[in-house]
């Protein structure tokens, strides 16, 4: 990522009079982990890791265990709503049948990336509603072993989205096989995803459902945007698209070729986005898709030098943040430092934001926008006019990770401190920006002023310049 190997963790920037303050929830390596806006750790649920989210009155949901085999590596043994004291008041754990390493059998939620709790689409604080603390059904996406021959010849992990009541009973499901032939992708990319489904067959890999709640497209007759309808996002299809809760049919996409139509053209390839959601009503851009564009690779197509096999035949090294009108597919909003306009991209600068996989944003009551670069663990919450006004750089490593992941964090959300009353109202104190060339660890050298420092060049004739 270009980063140095030494850097400072915590808070690095804070403004608390641009800031919209309050408390901060994120998986690390310790669990649930809970910060305030300087960075002093208040609140760990041990135990439990991501995909979490927090909930009113000091509860979250989040995940236990991991699955040890079939039917995908990310699968989870279960969904919890636990609370302030870390009590278990609901669970959920009664989807598929596994096997545990020892031969012993017993049931799991097999649930993987992203759910939600009913109350509140896209899951994150709005002034307009809230998810339900009690009761209420939940959104779940899990996996499932089948064979399509439509798609491919070999095994392929599925994507199955169920909707779970309150007793654990599913009530509403789609697979994501039965709609192939919805989602846009031509000859060559069909081709390609035969012959290589990706490994272990996650041929769609989705990582990121959200109903899209109440919004005024609905209220002004499109039936496409209807509140309980779902959004999903397609890491490896870089594809974005709406289900139709009725129908399970697919009317809404943008992707998997972004060269489709000028509208589409017009907001640039998304290739491996995360966190794809409609910003709730009650927030700033209300209605608007917000998606953590993060580039890397994906797709499928015609093999090339970097995709001999036709998988991941796209790619991009730098991220970006968008903010999309749904209807008329423009780009209303824009967070990447790749760019010094709408002209010109400049991807020798792009390492400087470059999450190539998991991280999410949020948009806050305010009009900030809370951004999650998850490969780096860095969290930035930016104006719209794109000022960075608190910056938190994860200092918790995981000992299990690659030594370049081990900071990494899969998504971090925002909450007022309203949702948390079991705590004070901690001091808010604004933290001002080192300045980076003047700041020293001890025993480094100043480096002066370029007064003080005698430089002789011999400079070439006139004439050869």
């Amino acid at each position: 990522m270009g980063r140095p190997s030494i850097y400072p963790t915590g808070v690095t920037i804070y403004d608390k009079e641009k800031a919209f303050n309050g408390y901060t929830l994120y998986n690390s390596d310790w669990g649930a982990t809970l910060i305030d806006m300087n960075g002093r750790l208040v609140k760990v649920w041990s135990g439990v890791d991501a995909p979490l989210k927090p909930l009113p009155g000091g509860q979250i949901m989040a995940s236990a265990g991991k699955v040890p085999g079939p039917p995908g590596a990310a699968s989870k043994r279960r969904l919890l709503q636990v609370d302030w004291n870390g009590q278990v008041v609901w669970s959920y754990c009664n989807n598929r049948l596994i096997k545990n390493d020892d031969g012993s059998e017993e049931m799991a939620s097999c649930h993987h990336h992203d759910f939600e709790k009913e109350g509140c689409a896209a899951g994150y604080f709005t002034t307009a509603c809230q998810p339900q603390v009690r009761g209420g059904d939940v959104l779940l996406l899990t996996h499932e072993r089948v064979r399509d021959l439509k798609i491919s010849d070999k095994s392929l992990l599925d994507e199955r989205i169920i909707e779970i009541n309150e007793d654990g009973e599913t009530v509403w499901e789609w697979n994501a096989h039965e709609h192939i032939d919805e989602m846009g992708l031509d000859e060559d990319a069909r081709k390609a995803l035969f012959a290589y489904p990706m490994l272990r067959g996650d041929w769609i890999h989705l990582n990121a459902i959200a109903t899209l709640g109440p919004n005024h497209y609905y209220d002004g007759g499109d039936t496409r945007f209807a509140p309980d309808n779902i959004i999903c996002s397609s890491r490896q299809l870089n594809l974005v698209f709406i289900i139709e809760k009725s129908s399970k049919k697919i009317v809404w996409r943008i992707g998997p070729d972004f060269l489709a139509t000028p509208e589409m053209a017009g907001i640039g390839q998304i290739i491996g986005q995360h966190h794809a959601h409609m910003i709730p009503r009650g927030l700033p851009g209300e209605g608007h898709i917000l998606i953590f564009d993060n580039g890397s690779f994906g797709g499928y197509g015609v093999p090339n030098g970097c995709a001999p096999r036709g998988c991941d035949v796209l790619r991009r090294h730098y991220s970006r943040v968008i903010e999309i009108d749904p209807v008329t597919y423009e780009v209303v909003w824009e967070y990447m430092q790749a760019v010094r306009n709408k002209e010109d991209v400049n991807e020798m600068a792009g390492h400087h934001f470059f999450s190539p996989y998991i991280s999410s944003a949020q948009r806050l009551p305010n009009g900030n926008t809370l951004i999650d670069q998850g490969a780096d663990g860095q969290f930035i919450e930016v104006t719209p006019d794109k000022e960075i006004v608190w910056e938190f750089m994860n200092p918790i490593s995981s000992p299990y990770m690659p030594p370049l992941q081990r900071f990494s964090v899969y998504r971090a959300y925002r909450v007022p401190y309203s949702w948390v009353p079991q705590l004070d109202v901690p001091e808010e104190i604004s933290v001002a920006p080192v300045n980076v060339e003047t700041f020293r660890v001890p025993g480094s050298c100043e480096l002066g002023s370029r007064e003080d420092v005698q430089v002789a060049v011999n400079m070439p004739d006139e004439s050869m310049i």
